[in-house]
């Protein structure tokens, strides 16, 4: 079982040292305005945490995938404005296609305590993804100390989430890595039971190491959205037109197999709402028909969410646990017609009196827009990170901190 015990900001001296803190910047931009702040908010108490303690700090991030090198569109200048108002200081953006050239270092070499410099966008240097010399080094030459706070990016093996960390001894996470430490991984490897895991979303083969580990972790699995209709299928259940993955079939009959073999509950569905068509646009208000375990789901038609007992069993499950963890939608959540499965599930978290942990993506996305997300003990920064961090995965962005 890996250890998350890690080095945090709390437990280094950083006064008059320059630190080079991995943040998550990777926002929604329109026409060059940020169109989502959450993740600039997230990152606001480690930076102002080490600005507090008299270091010099420089950020960095990647944004969006840009392909060939440097392009103007993922350029990080926006998010230097936006940073600058929030912490009412100057945040000097260091505009090199290079991310470590003239700029960054004349930026660094002026800094004094508690000074804050934003280098480019990461990803404009090609070495970035491969984890390849010579960009780790440049990293760490601007740099006395590592502080990692991209838990969305950890379970990448970048430059700047792992490489850098070949050449500066002093590392720790931030805190909103070290936030999600403590409750994906407690949640995970000592969690107060009842455990009750959800999961959802389109495709059983996103979450097949899921399902294997937590297996061996919770008590009960519930499972929703177009992934269940393989399970319903692999019962025998007709399951009209609705999404199956014919090559996963006998791996879910080999799940539910081990499942009771372990005496860990699995629910699936026991009616959907369905539709003869996937609405377009998708949230495109349709006519829809419940169909039942018992009477299958004739062909021509497609489950789209779990149905209304479906989403009274799930609730009733979750009303009863001490930890849940969920990861992915019951239905097409972005429609009207198709989110009630969601819409149950989300509100049974808000008032069950257990602790409740989002995982990242489109369930963070959905409880936040349906205005649960104050109601939530933890909603995961990251998507695919969180993910695997379910699966059991060791995420190299946090293997490289220093244990405690």
């Amino acid at each position: 079982m890996p250890s998350y015990n890690k080095v945090t900001v709390d437990d280094i001296n950083v006064a008059g040292k320059r630190v080079l803190v991995r943040c998550d910047f990777n926002v929604p931009l329109k026409n060059g305005v940020i169109t989502d702040e959450n993740r600039i908010n997230a990152a606001l108490p480690t930076i102002k945490k080490l600005i507090s303690d008299g270091g010099k700090v420089i950020l960095c991030s990647h944004l969006g995938k840009p392909k060939n090198g440097p392009e103007e569109k993922f350029s990080l200048a926006p998010v230097a404005a936006r940073l600058s108002e929030k912490l009412g200081q100057p945040v000097v953006f260091a505009a090199d296609p290079e991310v470590v050239g003239e700029n960054a270092k004349a930026a660094v070499a002026a800094m004094k305590n508690g000074d804050v410099v934003l280098l480019e966008n990461t990803r404009f240097r090609k070495e970035e993804t491969k984890n390849l010399e010579p960009f780790s080094s440049e990293l760490a030459s601007l740099c006395d100390v590592y502080v990692n706070d991209a838990f969305g990016s950890a379970h990448r093996a970048h430059c700047s989430t792992a490489g850098v960390t070949d050449h500066i001894k002093e590392n720790a996470v931030g805190y909103l890595m070290g936030k999600e430490l403590t409750y994906l991984g407690n949640a995970v490897n000592d969690p107060v039971r009842p455990f009750v895991t959800i999961l959802g979303g389109a495709k059983v083969a996103d979450k097949l190491n899921v399902i294997e580990n937590l297996l061996n972790k919770a008590d009960t699995l519930i499972i929703g959205g177009g992934m269940a209709y393989t399970f319903l299928k692999a019962q025998g259940i007709n399951v009209g037109d609705s999404l199956v993955d014919d090559t996963k079939l006998d791996y879910c009959k080999d799940m539910l197999a081990k499942a009771a073999e372990k005496g860990v509950k699995i629910l699936l569905p026991v009616d959907s709402t369905c539709a003869q068509a996937f609405p377009d646009p998708i949230d495109a208000v349709i006519d829809t028909t419940v169909y039942t375990k018992e009477t299958g789901i004739p062909e021509g038609w497609m489950g789209l969410d779990i149905g209304p007992e479906s989403a009274k069993m799930f609730a009733a499950e979750v009303a009863s646990a001490k930890t849940v963890v969920w990861n992915g939608p019951m239905g097409v959540a972005e429609n009207p017609v198709l989110n009630a499965g969601t819409v149950a599930v989300a509100k049974a978290l808000a008032e069950a009196d257990a602790t409740t942990i989002i995982g990242g993506g489109d369930s963070a996305a959905a409880v936040n827009n349906l205005g649960f997300g104050d109601k939530m003990t933890h909603i995961s920064t990251g998507g695919g990170a969180s993910l695997e961090f379910l699966e059991g995965k060791v995420l190299p962005g946090i293997a490289c901190i220093n244990d405690k």
